[in-house]
């Protein structure tokens, strides 16, 4: 049966957690109520943190959750019965099967044995684990032990599911059928909150996003939104160019194509706001001018990077 939207709105004000000096969530506001949601941001950037707050697991140091209506510090055991938890951190007793652990668990939220029982047969064909299902857990691989985190919060049908890094570990034809799984979860009007560093898997996986850097909520919206800010963003290239440099690089200042540039051991450091316009005139102006363009390389694309600029174009928002 579909939810509600009302029934399955996630909303924080001013979530706030502390680990002695390290600021793990810093006044995180959210208001969430779609099928599927992406959580995305670095490792260390909040998301799991994020995650055992709105269940009640950690106490915030200031703000509030509430999940399905509920208030997650002063009603937590009763809202974790109505929700399915993915951690991510190995937390599985290696001397059990996967059978009795999600059975287990079921019972633990409530299912009569008859219906865990049930349930669990359906729950481990559906990540695939059926044939395994009397195998000990002990004997599992890092991908069947996620897939196993991904049954037992699917057991009692739960209204809500947070899932923590579902994918990691997992075999490109697993990492698929999970991505899979997740979607058509979305679409049965469950609300999924699942978190990943990889955008292009948040991608597959929700309709919408928010992103978490430092602990911060630094920006929410459609996945192709945010996709197109991170494309959008000033750019530095770093250009080994031989010949008429100097010339070459006025050129790509007069034309727009580089709002600065400076010499580096012989290259040329281009900052850029047009990557797409830059890379098509670069070799024809090279040609005109007898430069020579041995090597290109992008500076700062990785992601601790992508995540800094999402940072600066929040605080620049807020101004």
């Amino acid at each position: 049966m579909a939810a509600t939207a009302e029934r399955t709105t996630i909303a924080t004000t001013g979530l706030t957690k502390r680990y002695d000096d390290i600021v793990a969530l810093e006044e995180v506001s959210l208001e969430l109520a779609d099928d599927a949601i992406g959580l995305l941001g670095a490792n260390g950037a909040g998301k799991s943190t994020l995650m055992r707050a709105l269940l009640g697991l950690v106490e915030p140091d200031a703000g509030t959750a509430r999940l399905l209506g509920i208030d997650a510090a002063a009603r937590g055991l009763e809202l974790r019965r109505r929700i399915g938890y993915m951690p991510e951190h190995e937390c599985l007793p290696s001397w059990m099967t996967a059978r009795d652990l999600v059975v287990h668990l079921g019972e633990l939220r409530g299912l009569p044995r008859r219906i865990a029982v049930l349930r669990t047969s359906e729950v481990l064909f559906q990540v695939g684990l059926e044939e395994e299902r009397l195998r000990l857990i002990g004997t599992f691989s890092t991908g069947m032990r996620q897939r196993v985190k991904l049954a037992q919060a699917l057991v009692h049908s739960p209204e809500l599911l947070l899932l923590d890094e579902p994918l990691n570990g997992l075999d490109p034809v697993q990492r698929r059928h999970v991505v899979e799984l997740i979607r058509r979860l979305g679409a049965e009007g469950r609300t999924v909150l699942v978190s990943s560093h990889v955008l292009h898997e948040v991608e597959r996986m929700a309709p919408r996003v928010v992103v978490l850097v430092n602990g911060r909520l630094v920006a929410e919206g459609e996945t192709g939104a945010i996709r197109d800010l991170i494309r959008d963003r000033p750019r530095t290239l770093r250009i080994a160019a031989g010949g008429a440099a100097q010339a070459l690089a006025r050129e790509l200042v007069g034309e727009g194509l580089a709002s600065g540039v400076r010499i580096d051991n012989g290259a040329l450091v281009v900052e850029t706001g047009d990557m797409d316009a830059l890379g098509r005139r670069l070799m024809p102006l090279a040609r005109d001018l007898s430069a020579t363009v041995d090597r290109v390389e992008p500076l700062g694309d990785d992601l601790e990077s992508v995540y800094t600029y999402l940072t600066d174009h929040a605080r620049g928002r807020g101004r």
